[in-house]
């Protein structure tokens, strides 16, 4: 019996055939739009050449406003009035995303409140971390650790700006000049 070398296999994308396995009814509402407390989150997501990415796939995760982070299971159920927490959507073909959800709150003492996103899409081996920051705290937003971790020139690609109807835009650029910043986590 001879022994065989392995040798590792390419890294492979993590898309686009999203359309197939992943979709399910009401994925981008973490709570039913005109719910007291909902808004709406929406944005881009842009190459290095700031063109619009037809085919990206994008997870959101967050507490709720008052800083809980839900607990109850079944997410994938949407019933019109629990805020699950949790949302997935598919970019349209312009690239635009959008999300029904709260401004979420601060989940521990000196931290800011944000919005965890993840990012599939075509050309990507592995998925995207980034944060969510909402816009309005200042104070916060200086004292927070990651944030404060992040050179003061980019920090402004992590955080949301306020629309006039109190909803959030939130552009992603993938990579370039403007490229968002991404995290790194151990083991993700």
């Amino acid at each position: 019996m001879s022994e065989q070398k392995l040798q590792p296999t390419p890294a492979q994308t993590v898309g686009p055939f999203y359309g197939y396995a992943m979709p399910f009814e009401k994925d981008n509402q973490l709570l039913a739009p005109g719910l007291p407390g909902s808004i709406c989150l929406q944005g881009t997501v842009r190459d290095g050449a700031g063109e619009r990415i037809p085919d990206a796939l994008l997870e959101i995760w967050q507490a709720d406003s008052a800083g809980n982070i839900p607990q109850q299971a079944g997410s994938l159920m949407r019933d019109g009035y629990t805020f699950t927490g949790w949302g997935r959507t598919a970019v349209d073909g312009a690239g635009n995303y959008t999300f029904t959800t709260v401004n979420p709150g601060a989940t521990e003492e000196g931290s800011a409140p944000f919005i965890s996103l993840l990012i599939f899409g075509r050309g990507l081996t592995n998925k995207l971390h980034t944060r969510i920051y909402l816009p309005e705290d200042e104070e916060a937003l200086a004292r927070d650790r990651l944030l404060s971790s992040v050179p003061p020139e980019r920090r402004s690609t992590l955080i949301a700006e306020r629309e006039p109807d109190g909803g959030l835009r939130f552009d992603i650029v993938l990579q370039g000049e403007h490229e968002t910043v991404f995290l790194s986590y151990p083991g993700a």
